[in-house]
Protein backbone atom coordinates (compact mmCIF):
# COMPACT_ATOMS: atom_id res chain seq x y z
CA UNK A 1 0.00 0.00 0.00
CA UNK A 2 1.40 3.14 -1.20
CA UNK A 3 2.42 5.93 1.57
CA UNK A 4 0.73 8.71 1.71
CA UNK A 5 3.10 11.95 1.63
CA UNK A 6 3.95 13.79 4.95
CA UNK A 7 3.41 16.92 5.82
CA UNK A 8 6.03 18.41 7.99
CA UNK A 9 4.70 20.98 10.16
CA UNK A 10 6.54 24.27 10.41
CA UNK A 11 9.77 24.56 12.42
CA UNK A 12 9.30 26.63 15.90
CA UNK A 13 10.51 30.14 16.74
CA UNK A 14 13.24 30.66 18.47
CA UNK A 15 12.45 30.50 22.62
CA UNK A 16 10.16 27.63 22.73
CA UNK A 17 10.76 24.44 24.23
CA UNK A 18 12.41 26.82 27.31
CA UNK A 19 11.64 26.77 30.41
CA UNK A 20 8.49 28.80 30.96
CA UNK A 21 8.04 31.85 33.50
CA UNK A 22 6.11 30.95 36.97
CA UNK A 23 2.60 30.73 36.63
CA UNK A 24 0.20 28.45 35.48
CA UNK A 25 0.45 27.18 32.30
CA UNK A 26 1.95 30.47 31.44
CA UNK A 27 2.10 32.31 28.75
CA UNK A 28 4.92 30.69 26.03
CA UNK A 29 6.69 32.58 23.71
CA UNK A 30 6.25 31.61 19.72
CA UNK A 31 5.87 28.44 18.31
CA UNK A 32 8.15 25.52 18.89
CA UNK A 33 10.08 23.51 16.59
CA UNK A 34 8.90 20.24 15.19
CA UNK A 35 9.89 17.09 15.99
CA UNK A 36 10.25 14.44 13.47
CA UNK A 37 8.88 11.12 12.54
CA UNK A 38 8.77 7.97 15.20
CA UNK A 39 7.26 6.97 17.57
CA UNK A 40 8.34 5.47 21.00
CA UNK A 41 5.91 4.39 24.22
CA UNK A 42 6.78 6.45 27.46
CA UNK A 43 5.94 5.40 30.22
CA UNK A 44 7.35 2.99 33.17
CA UNK A 45 8.21 0.53 30.97
CA UNK A 46 12.01 0.02 31.00
CA UNK A 47 11.49 -0.59 34.98
CA UNK A 48 12.70 -3.07 36.77
CA UNK A 49 10.45 -4.54 39.58
CA UNK A 50 6.58 -3.71 38.82
CA UNK A 51 6.20 -0.38 37.91
CA UNK A 52 9.31 0.69 40.01
CA UNK A 53 11.68 2.86 38.44
CA UNK A 54 14.03 1.57 35.56
CA UNK A 55 17.39 2.87 35.92
CA UNK A 56 17.45 5.59 32.86
CA UNK A 57 14.08 5.94 32.06
CA UNK A 58 10.46 5.29 32.28
CA UNK A 59 9.98 3.38 29.31
CA UNK A 60 7.23 1.93 27.25
CA UNK A 61 6.84 -0.90 25.55
CA UNK A 62 5.52 0.22 21.88
CA UNK A 63 3.99 -0.44 19.04
CA UNK A 64 2.82 -3.93 18.20
CA UNK A 65 3.10 -4.91 14.78
CA UNK A 66 -0.14 -6.09 13.09
CA UNK A 67 -0.31 -9.70 14.56
CA UNK A 68 -2.08 -12.76 13.49
CA UNK A 69 -2.92 -13.88 16.53
CA UNK A 70 -3.23 -11.08 19.92
CA UNK A 71 -2.92 -7.83 19.09
CA UNK A 72 -4.28 -7.98 15.35
CA UNK A 73 -5.68 -5.06 13.46
CA UNK A 74 -5.07 -1.63 13.06
CA UNK A 75 -3.54 1.06 10.39
CA UNK A 76 -0.68 -0.48 8.27
CA UNK A 77 2.31 0.27 8.84
CA UNK A 78 4.34 3.41 7.57
CA UNK A 79 7.20 4.91 6.45
CA UNK A 80 9.14 8.07 7.53
CA UNK A 81 12.30 8.95 5.65
CA UNK A 82 14.01 12.18 6.77
CA UNK A 83 11.67 15.58 8.08
CA UNK A 84 11.17 19.44 6.91
CA UNK A 85 13.90 21.53 6.80
CA UNK A 86 13.45 24.80 9.32
CA UNK A 87 11.76 27.86 7.41
CA UNK A 88 13.63 31.51 7.06
CA UNK A 89 14.39 32.73 10.67
CA UNK A 90 13.02 29.51 12.39
CA UNK A 91 15.43 29.12 15.54
CA UNK A 92 16.33 26.41 17.38
CA UNK A 93 17.37 22.94 15.90
CA UNK A 94 15.90 21.25 12.40
CA UNK A 95 14.01 18.29 13.35
CA UNK A 96 15.26 16.31 9.78
CA UNK A 97 17.51 16.91 6.92
CA UNK A 98 16.22 16.00 3.47
CA UNK A 99 12.56 15.09 2.26
CA UNK A 100 9.76 15.05 4.28
CA UNK A 101 9.06 12.03 6.29
CA UNK A 102 5.84 9.82 6.89
CA UNK A 103 4.70 7.34 9.05
CA UNK A 104 1.27 5.58 9.44
CA UNK A 105 0.60 4.64 12.94
CA UNK A 106 -1.22 0.91 13.54
CA UNK A 107 -3.60 1.29 16.50
CA UNK A 108 -4.59 -2.47 17.79
CA UNK A 109 -6.95 -3.53 20.37
CA UNK A 110 -4.18 -4.26 22.50
CA UNK A 111 -2.30 -2.21 25.09
CA UNK A 112 0.71 -3.20 26.65
CA UNK A 113 1.70 -3.25 29.85
CA UNK A 114 5.75 -3.94 30.31
CA UNK A 115 7.55 -4.21 33.75
CA UNK A 116 6.78 -0.44 34.81
CA UNK A 117 3.89 -0.28 33.64
CA UNK A 118 2.34 2.75 32.07
CA UNK A 119 1.28 5.41 33.65
CA UNK A 120 -1.34 8.00 33.24
CA UNK A 121 -1.73 11.39 34.56
CA UNK A 122 -3.90 14.67 33.91
CA UNK A 123 -2.87 18.12 34.72
CA UNK A 124 -4.70 21.01 36.67
CA UNK A 125 -4.24 24.51 37.60
CA UNK A 126 -2.68 25.42 40.90
CA UNK A 127 -6.67 26.03 42.51
CA UNK A 128 -6.32 26.57 46.26
CA UNK A 129 -10.33 25.69 47.13
CA UNK A 130 -11.89 22.30 46.89
CA UNK A 131 -14.93 22.44 45.73
CA UNK A 132 -17.90 21.14 47.89
CA UNK A 133 -19.05 18.64 45.72
CA UNK A 134 -15.48 16.72 46.69
CA UNK A 135 -16.08 15.01 49.87
CA UNK A 136 -14.28 12.35 51.48
CA UNK A 137 -16.83 9.61 52.62
CA UNK A 138 -14.89 7.04 54.77
CA UNK A 139 -15.48 3.54 53.78
CA UNK A 140 -18.64 2.10 55.77
CA UNK A 141 -19.28 -1.88 56.45
CA UNK A 142 -21.17 -2.03 52.79
CA UNK A 143 -18.06 -0.68 51.37
CA UNK A 144 -15.75 -4.54 52.18
CA UNK A 145 -12.90 -2.46 53.68
CA UNK A 146 -10.71 -5.26 53.64
CA UNK A 147 -10.99 -8.09 50.63
CA UNK A 148 -11.96 -11.38 51.34
CA UNK A 149 -9.18 -14.20 51.12
CA UNK A 150 -9.64 -17.08 48.59
CA UNK A 151 -9.13 -20.50 49.03
CA UNK A 152 -8.39 -21.49 45.65
CA UNK A 153 -7.08 -24.30 44.11
CA UNK A 154 -4.01 -22.85 42.57
CA UNK A 155 -5.51 -23.32 39.09
CA UNK A 156 -5.90 -19.87 38.46
CA UNK A 157 -9.62 -20.31 38.57
CA UNK A 158 -9.24 -22.75 35.07
CA UNK A 159 -10.67 -26.25 35.65
CA UNK A 160 -8.66 -28.79 38.14
CA UNK A 161 -8.36 -31.24 35.10
CA UNK A 162 -7.21 -28.75 32.24
CA UNK A 163 -3.38 -29.36 32.81
CA UNK A 164 -1.60 -26.98 31.01
CA UNK A 165 1.72 -27.92 31.84
CA UNK A 166 1.07 -31.44 30.83
CA UNK A 167 2.54 -30.96 27.35
CA UNK A 168 5.62 -29.01 28.75
CA UNK A 169 8.44 -29.92 27.20
CA UNK A 170 12.29 -29.26 28.64
CA UNK A 171 13.32 -26.10 28.67
CA UNK A 172 10.42 -24.73 28.12
CA UNK A 173 8.17 -22.55 30.29
CA UNK A 174 6.13 -23.16 33.22
CA UNK A 175 2.19 -21.29 32.63
CA UNK A 176 -0.74 -20.74 34.36
CA UNK A 177 -4.15 -19.41 33.26
CA UNK A 178 -6.97 -17.88 34.79
CA UNK A 179 -10.33 -18.00 34.02
CA UNK A 180 -13.44 -15.37 34.38
CA UNK A 181 -15.44 -15.34 37.38
CA UNK A 182 -16.86 -12.31 36.84
CA UNK A 183 -20.90 -12.41 36.14
CA UNK A 184 -20.14 -9.68 32.87
CA UNK A 185 -22.85 -7.01 31.68
CA UNK A 186 -24.40 -7.94 28.25
CA UNK A 187 -22.28 -5.45 26.83
CA UNK A 188 -19.11 -6.71 27.93
CA UNK A 189 -16.65 -5.23 30.53
CA UNK A 190 -12.96 -3.74 29.99
CA UNK A 191 -10.20 -4.86 32.47
CA UNK A 192 -7.59 -2.75 34.38
CA UNK A 193 -3.94 -3.76 35.65
CA UNK A 194 -1.88 -5.78 35.88
CA UNK A 195 -0.68 -4.21 39.18
CA UNK A 196 1.97 -5.77 41.20
CA UNK A 197 2.30 -6.50 45.33
CA UNK A 198 4.94 -8.66 46.38
CA UNK A 199 3.97 -11.91 45.09
CA UNK A 200 0.61 -10.61 44.02
CA UNK A 201 -0.17 -9.76 40.28
CA UNK A 202 -4.13 -7.99 40.54
CA UNK A 203 -6.57 -6.88 37.87
CA UNK A 204 -9.82 -5.31 38.01
CA UNK A 205 -12.85 -5.89 35.64
CA UNK A 206 -16.49 -4.46 36.10
CA UNK A 207 -16.96 -4.32 40.21
CA UNK A 208 -14.54 -6.74 41.00
CA UNK A 209 -10.67 -6.53 42.22
CA UNK A 210 -8.98 -9.62 41.99
CA UNK A 211 -5.26 -10.93 43.56
CA UNK A 212 -3.70 -14.10 42.34
CA UNK A 213 -0.17 -15.41 43.61
CA UNK A 214 2.26 -14.76 40.32
CA UNK A 215 3.71 -18.28 41.05
CA UNK A 216 0.62 -20.75 40.62
CA UNK A 217 -2.24 -18.38 40.20
CA UNK A 218 -3.86 -19.65 43.14
CA UNK A 219 -6.65 -16.62 44.22
CA UNK A 220 -5.52 -14.80 46.98
CA UNK A 221 -8.01 -11.93 47.63
CA UNK A 222 -10.85 -10.28 45.96
CA UNK A 223 -12.57 -6.78 46.38
CA UNK A 224 -16.11 -5.89 44.96
CA UNK A 225 -16.55 -2.59 43.61
CA UNK A 226 -19.55 -0.39 44.45
CA UNK A 227 -20.21 0.51 40.71
CA UNK A 228 -18.20 -0.62 37.13
CA UNK A 229 -14.71 0.17 37.23
CA UNK A 230 -14.23 2.83 33.91
CA UNK A 231 -10.50 4.02 34.78
CA UNK A 232 -7.06 3.43 36.59
CA UNK A 233 -3.96 4.35 37.06
CA UNK A 234 -1.36 1.71 35.30
CA UNK A 235 1.19 1.84 38.36
CA UNK A 236 0.70 1.85 42.01
CA UNK A 237 2.38 4.67 44.47
CA UNK A 238 5.96 2.81 45.97
CA UNK A 239 4.11 1.51 48.97
CA UNK A 240 1.45 -0.12 47.12
CA UNK A 241 -1.29 2.30 47.35
CA UNK A 242 -3.52 2.69 44.17
CA UNK A 243 -7.08 4.72 43.17
CA UNK A 244 -9.74 3.24 40.69
CA UNK A 245 -12.33 5.58 39.23
CA UNK A 246 -16.11 3.75 38.62
CA UNK A 247 -19.36 4.41 37.70
CA UNK A 248 -22.00 6.24 39.85
CA UNK A 249 -24.95 4.12 38.19
CA UNK A 250 -25.89 1.48 35.75
CA UNK A 251 -28.06 3.78 33.01
CA UNK A 252 -27.21 5.66 30.15
CA UNK A 253 -26.66 8.98 32.14
CA UNK A 254 -24.18 7.42 34.53
CA UNK A 255 -20.84 9.11 35.12
CA UNK A 256 -17.60 8.15 35.77
CA UNK A 257 -16.64 9.94 38.55
CA UNK A 258 -16.21 7.95 41.74
CA UNK A 259 -12.87 7.34 43.31
CA UNK A 260 -11.67 4.88 45.63
CA UNK A 261 -8.24 4.39 47.35
CA UNK A 262 -7.44 0.68 47.21
CA UNK A 263 -3.92 -0.83 49.26
CA UNK A 264 -2.97 -3.95 47.11
CA UNK A 265 -1.00 -5.52 49.63
CA UNK A 266 -3.95 -6.13 51.70
CA UNK A 267 -6.88 -5.89 49.53
CA UNK A 268 -8.43 -3.04 51.63
CA UNK A 269 -10.26 -0.18 50.35
CA UNK A 270 -9.73 3.06 52.09
CA UNK A 271 -11.40 6.66 50.95
CA UNK A 272 -13.65 7.38 48.63
CA UNK A 273 -14.54 10.49 46.78
CA UNK A 274 -16.42 11.83 44.09
CA UNK A 275 -14.75 13.99 41.38
CA UNK A 276 -14.97 17.68 41.91
CA UNK A 277 -17.19 18.61 38.65
CA UNK A 278 -16.30 21.93 37.23
CA UNK A 279 -19.12 23.66 35.80
CA UNK A 280 -21.75 21.88 33.58
CA UNK A 281 -19.47 21.10 30.39
CA UNK A 282 -16.65 19.39 32.65
CA UNK A 283 -18.22 15.96 31.37
CA UNK A 284 -16.87 12.22 32.58
CA UNK A 285 -17.06 10.72 29.96
CA UNK A 286 -13.43 10.01 29.23
CA UNK A 287 -11.94 9.88 33.01
CA UNK A 288 -8.04 9.01 32.97
CA UNK A 289 -5.80 8.47 36.27
CA UNK A 290 -2.55 8.89 36.91
CA UNK A 291 -0.14 8.21 39.98
CA UNK A 292 2.86 10.60 40.30
CA UNK A 293 4.64 9.91 44.19
CA UNK A 294 1.16 10.72 46.47
CA UNK A 295 -0.51 12.52 44.11
CA UNK A 296 -3.38 11.09 41.26
CA UNK A 297 -3.99 12.95 38.41
CA UNK A 298 -7.72 12.77 37.48
CA UNK A 299 -8.32 14.07 33.59
CA UNK A 300 -11.02 14.12 31.54
CA UNK A 301 -12.49 16.10 28.10
CA UNK A 302 -11.53 19.61 29.77
CA UNK A 303 -10.90 19.94 33.26
CA UNK A 304 -8.23 18.00 35.43
CA UNK A 305 -7.96 17.72 39.45
CA UNK A 306 -5.19 16.17 41.27
CA UNK A 307 -5.56 14.29 44.67
CA UNK A 308 -3.16 13.09 47.20
CA UNK A 309 -3.93 9.27 47.30
CA UNK A 310 -2.94 8.73 50.77
CA UNK A 311 -5.94 10.78 52.37
CA UNK A 312 -7.68 11.90 49.09
CA UNK A 313 -6.95 15.47 49.57
CA UNK A 314 -7.81 17.94 46.70
CA UNK A 315 -4.73 19.61 45.49
CA UNK A 316 -5.58 21.43 42.49
CA UNK A 317 -8.01 21.42 39.60
CA UNK A 318 -10.42 23.71 36.92
CA UNK A 319 -7.62 24.34 34.17
CA UNK A 320 -7.51 27.97 33.43
CA UNK A 321 -7.43 29.42 29.96
CA UNK A 322 -8.74 28.05 26.35
CA UNK A 323 -5.65 25.05 26.80
CA UNK A 324 -7.38 22.16 27.57
CA UNK A 325 -5.90 18.56 28.72
CA UNK A 326 -6.15 15.81 25.94
CA UNK A 327 -3.36 13.68 27.64
CA UNK A 328 -1.07 12.78 30.47
CA UNK A 329 1.21 10.54 31.64
CA UNK A 330 3.29 10.66 34.88
CA UNK A 331 6.13 8.50 36.90
CA UNK A 332 8.66 10.47 39.07
CA UNK A 333 7.65 13.45 36.54
CA UNK A 334 4.08 14.62 35.79
CA UNK A 335 3.58 15.54 31.80
CA UNK A 336 0.27 16.89 30.31
CA UNK A 337 0.00 16.97 26.57
CA UNK A 338 -2.94 19.92 26.01
CA UNK A 339 -4.59 21.13 22.75
CA UNK A 340 -5.07 24.87 22.50
CA UNK A 341 -7.95 26.59 20.03
CA UNK A 342 -7.36 29.78 17.84
CA UNK A 343 -10.99 30.55 16.70
CA UNK A 344 -10.33 29.63 13.33
CA UNK A 345 -10.98 25.26 14.49
CA UNK A 346 -7.29 25.05 14.08
CA UNK A 347 -5.70 24.05 17.43
CA UNK A 348 -2.02 24.17 18.23
CA UNK A 349 -0.89 21.25 20.60
CA UNK A 350 1.74 21.70 23.05
CA UNK A 351 3.49 19.68 26.14
CA UNK A 352 4.02 20.80 29.96
CA UNK A 353 5.87 19.34 32.83
CA UNK A 354 3.35 19.54 36.03
CA UNK A 355 4.01 20.23 39.24
CA UNK A 356 2.19 17.56 41.09
CA UNK A 357 1.00 19.86 43.72
CA UNK A 358 0.01 22.59 42.36
CA UNK A 359 -1.25 22.18 38.62
CA UNK A 360 0.96 25.15 37.55
CA UNK A 361 3.34 24.62 34.40
CA UNK A 362 7.10 24.01 34.80
CA UNK A 363 7.23 24.30 31.11
CA UNK A 364 5.86 24.34 28.00
CA UNK A 365 7.15 23.09 24.49
CA UNK A 366 4.37 24.83 21.81
CA UNK A 367 3.72 22.64 18.51
CA UNK A 368 3.32 24.50 15.14
CA UNK A 369 -0.43 24.94 14.55
CA UNK A 370 -2.17 22.08 13.43
CA UNK A 371 -0.21 19.86 15.40
CA UNK A 372 -0.76 17.72 18.48
CA UNK A 373 1.13 15.30 20.75
CA UNK A 374 -0.83 12.42 20.59
CA UNK A 375 1.72 9.80 22.54
CA UNK A 376 4.49 10.31 24.95
CA UNK A 377 6.84 6.83 24.03
CA UNK A 378 9.15 7.50 26.84
CA UNK A 379 8.71 9.56 30.05
CA UNK A 380 12.17 9.33 30.72
CA UNK A 381 14.09 10.16 28.90
CA UNK A 382 11.11 12.06 27.01
CA UNK A 383 9.92 11.23 23.63
CA UNK A 384 7.54 12.35 21.96
CA UNK A 385 4.76 11.18 18.82
CA UNK A 386 3.11 14.21 17.53
CA UNK A 387 0.36 14.54 14.32
CA UNK A 388 -1.25 16.45 12.67
CA UNK A 389 -4.76 17.64 13.60
CA UNK A 390 -6.19 17.56 10.43
CA UNK A 391 -4.74 14.50 9.08
CA UNK A 392 -3.80 11.55 10.97
CA UNK A 393 -1.69 9.83 8.71
CA UNK A 394 1.04 12.81 8.95
CA UNK A 395 3.26 11.85 12.15
CA UNK A 396 6.50 13.21 13.72
CA UNK A 397 8.46 11.77 16.51
CA UNK A 398 10.80 13.99 19.24
CA UNK A 399 12.70 13.72 21.93
CA UNK A 400 13.26 16.51 24.48
CA UNK A 401 15.48 17.81 27.26
CA UNK A 402 14.47 17.19 30.66
CA UNK A 403 14.23 20.94 30.63
CA UNK A 404 11.81 20.76 27.69
CA UNK A 405 14.49 21.99 24.82
CA UNK A 406 14.57 20.01 21.67
CA UNK A 407 17.39 17.69 21.73
CA UNK A 408 16.46 15.75 18.53
CA UNK A 409 13.69 14.10 16.15
CA UNK A 410 14.23 10.38 14.69
CA UNK A 411 15.21 9.91 11.42
CA UNK A 412 13.45 6.93 10.20
CA UNK A 413 14.93 6.66 6.43
CA UNK A 414 13.09 4.23 4.20
CA UNK A 415 12.10 2.01 6.97
CA UNK A 416 7.87 1.51 7.68
CA UNK A 417 7.16 0.77 11.90
CA UNK A 418 3.51 -0.40 12.79
CA UNK A 419 2.91 1.41 16.17
CA UNK A 420 0.24 0.15 17.93
CA UNK A 421 -1.59 2.09 20.25
CA UNK A 422 -5.31 1.35 22.64
CA UNK A 423 -7.59 0.60 20.37
CA UNK A 424 -11.77 -0.40 20.05
CA UNK A 425 -11.67 -2.63 22.85
CA UNK A 426 -9.36 -0.55 25.47
CA UNK A 427 -10.56 2.20 27.47
CA UNK A 428 -7.22 3.85 27.00
CA UNK A 429 -7.77 5.36 23.62
CA UNK A 430 -7.58 9.02 25.52
CA UNK A 431 -3.95 8.40 27.07
CA UNK A 432 -0.95 9.06 26.21
CA UNK A 433 0.97 5.90 26.79
CA UNK A 434 -0.80 2.55 25.70
CA UNK A 435 1.71 1.71 22.82
CA UNK A 436 3.37 -1.58 22.19
CA UNK A 437 6.86 -2.06 20.48
CA UNK A 438 9.77 0.59 21.79
CA UNK A 439 11.72 1.19 24.98
CA UNK A 440 14.31 3.28 25.48
CA UNK A 441 17.19 4.17 27.79
CA UNK A 442 19.00 6.97 28.53
CA UNK A 443 20.72 7.79 25.20
CA UNK A 444 18.86 5.53 22.91
CA UNK A 445 15.51 4.89 21.59
CA UNK A 446 14.93 1.51 20.53
CA UNK A 447 12.06 0.48 18.08
CA UNK A 448 10.84 -2.33 16.02
CA UNK A 449 9.94 -2.20 12.76
CA UNK A 450 7.08 -3.73 10.57
CA UNK A 451 6.99 -7.22 9.50
CA UNK A 452 8.49 -8.25 6.09
CA UNK A 453 5.70 -9.55 3.38
CA UNK A 454 8.47 -10.81 0.60
CA UNK A 455 7.92 -14.46 2.51
CA UNK A 456 5.93 -16.45 4.44
CA UNK A 457 8.49 -16.43 7.42
CA UNK A 458 8.03 -12.76 8.16
CA UNK A 459 10.69 -11.19 10.18
CA UNK A 460 11.07 -7.81 11.19
CA UNK A 461 14.17 -5.85 12.81
CA UNK A 462 14.80 -3.63 16.22
CA UNK A 463 16.76 -0.13 15.59
CA UNK A 464 18.32 1.68 17.49
CA UNK A 465 18.27 5.44 17.56
CA UNK A 466 20.76 8.00 19.42
CA UNK A 467 18.79 10.37 20.84
CA UNK A 468 20.95 12.97 21.00
CA UNK A 469 21.33 13.05 17.34
CA UNK A 470 18.22 10.95 16.26
CA UNK A 471 20.47 8.52 13.76
CA UNK A 472 20.06 5.19 13.30
CA UNK A 473 23.25 3.49 15.63
CA UNK A 474 22.17 -0.71 14.87
CA UNK A 475 19.96 -3.04 13.83
CA UNK A 476 19.22 -6.37 14.86
CA UNK A 477 17.42 -8.66 13.19
CA UNK A 478 14.36 -10.97 14.41
CA UNK A 479 14.85 -15.01 14.07
CA UNK A 480 13.78 -16.67 10.90
CA UNK A 481 10.11 -16.99 10.98
CA UNK A 482 9.59 -14.04 14.16
CA UNK A 483 8.84 -10.84 14.43
CA UNK A 484 9.91 -9.08 18.15
CA UNK A 485 9.03 -5.69 19.95
CA UNK A 486 10.72 -4.60 22.37
CA UNK A 487 9.28 -4.28 26.07
CA UNK A 488 11.02 -2.85 28.29
CA UNK A 489 14.85 -2.48 29.49
CA UNK A 490 16.04 -4.94 31.80
CA UNK A 491 20.06 -4.89 33.57
CA UNK A 492 21.17 -2.63 30.77
CA UNK A 493 19.15 -4.62 27.63
CA UNK A 494 16.12 -4.53 25.15
CA UNK A 495 13.70 -7.16 27.01
CA UNK A 496 11.61 -8.40 23.36
CA UNK A 497 8.56 -10.43 23.06
CA UNK A 498 8.57 -12.95 20.16
CA UNK A 499 4.40 -13.55 19.01
CA UNK A 500 3.49 -16.90 19.31
CA UNK A 501 1.87 -18.24 16.08
CA UNK A 502 -1.35 -21.21 16.46
CA UNK A 503 1.31 -24.09 16.67
CA UNK A 504 4.20 -22.29 18.15
CA UNK A 505 4.58 -20.88 21.46
CA UNK A 506 5.53 -17.08 21.91
CA UNK A 507 9.43 -16.39 23.37
CA UNK A 508 11.29 -13.70 25.12
CA UNK A 509 14.18 -12.92 24.40
CA UNK A 510 17.13 -10.06 25.45
CA UNK A 511 19.52 -7.75 22.98
CA UNK A 512 22.28 -6.24 24.29
CA UNK A 513 22.69 -2.64 24.22
CA UNK A 514 25.43 -2.54 21.84
CA UNK A 515 23.33 -4.55 19.21
CA UNK A 516 23.69 -8.55 18.58
CA UNK A 517 21.07 -10.81 17.77
CA UNK A 518 18.62 -11.46 20.40
CA UNK A 519 19.07 -14.62 23.28
CA UNK A 520 16.19 -16.10 24.14
CA UNK A 521 15.41 -16.10 27.41
CA UNK A 522 12.09 -17.78 28.13
CA UNK A 523 10.31 -20.30 25.21
CA UNK A 524 6.85 -20.69 25.73
CA UNK A 525 5.36 -24.03 25.44
CA UNK A 526 3.72 -25.22 21.79
CA UNK A 527 0.73 -27.14 23.78
CA UNK A 528 -0.13 -23.91 24.85
CA UNK A 529 0.17 -21.58 21.66
CA UNK A 530 -3.37 -21.68 20.57
CA UNK A 531 -4.49 -19.73 24.11
CA UNK A 532 -1.34 -17.42 24.02
CA UNK A 533 -2.21 -16.68 20.50
CA UNK A 534 -5.62 -15.73 20.64
CA UNK A 535 -5.59 -12.99 23.47
CA UNK A 536 -7.03 -10.63 21.52
CA UNK A 537 -7.23 -7.31 22.98
CA UNK A 538 -3.99 -8.21 25.32
CA UNK A 539 -1.94 -6.00 28.10
CA UNK A 540 1.70 -7.42 28.74
CA UNK A 541 3.64 -7.30 31.59
CA UNK A 542 7.50 -8.58 31.89
CA UNK A 543 7.98 -9.12 35.54
CA UNK A 544 10.86 -10.40 37.56
CA UNK A 545 11.28 -12.78 34.62
CA UNK A 546 7.57 -13.79 34.61
CA UNK A 547 5.49 -12.95 31.17
CA UNK A 548 1.96 -11.99 31.63
CA UNK A 549 -0.82 -11.38 29.14
CA UNK A 550 -3.89 -10.50 29.84
CA UNK A 551 -7.13 -9.51 28.70
CA UNK A 552 -8.18 -5.68 28.60
CA UNK A 553 -11.90 -6.24 27.18
CA UNK A 554 -14.13 -9.78 27.78
CA UNK A 555 -17.74 -9.36 25.62
CA UNK A 556 -20.90 -10.28 27.96
CA UNK A 557 -22.94 -13.49 26.82
CA UNK A 558 -24.10 -16.20 29.03
CA UNK A 559 -23.18 -17.10 31.83
CA UNK A 560 -21.94 -20.51 31.14
CA UNK A 561 -19.91 -18.96 28.19
CA UNK A 562 -18.29 -15.87 30.40
CA UNK A 563 -17.06 -18.37 32.87
CA UNK A 564 -14.68 -20.09 30.05
CA UNK A 565 -13.15 -17.33 29.13
CA UNK A 566 -9.12 -16.54 29.63
CA UNK A 567 -8.47 -13.58 31.28
CA UNK A 568 -4.31 -14.13 31.76
CA UNK A 569 -2.21 -15.99 31.21
CA UNK A 570 1.53 -16.25 32.74
CA UNK A 571 4.97 -17.81 31.78
CA UNK A 572 7.67 -18.60 34.08
CA UNK A 573 11.02 -20.46 33.82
Amino acid sequence: MGQPPLGQPPVGQPGYGYPQQPGPYGAQPGPYNQPGPYGQQPGPYNQPGPYGPQPGAYQQPGPYGAQPGPYGGGYPPQQFPGGPTPPPGGGGKKFFSGKPGLITAAVVAGLLVIGGGTWFALSGDDGKDEPAVAKTTPPGPDDSATASPDDGDGSGGRPAEDDLNAGRKAGESKVWVATNDVDLPSLGSHAFGPWFAGDTVIKAMYKKIQAYSVTDGKPKWSLPVAGEVCGAPKAPTTDGKIVLAYMNGTDDRADCNQLQMIDLNTGKAGWKKEIAQHGDFDLFSDVTLAISGNTLAVGRTSNADGYQVSDGKHLFGNVPGDCQPTGFTSGPQLYAAELCPDGANTPQGQFQQIDPLTGKAKWTYKLPKDWKVDKVYSANPLVISIRNYDDDKKWNVLALNANGTLRSHMAGGKDTFTVNCGGTFTLQDKTLEDCIGMTADANTFYMSTAASNDSTSATNEVIAYNLNTGKAKWRSKSPAGRTMDPLRMDGGKIVVYMPAGYDTGGEVGTIAATGGAPAIVQKHSSSTAEIESTFFSGTMAYQDGRYYLMETFLAGGKDDSELKEKTMMVFSN
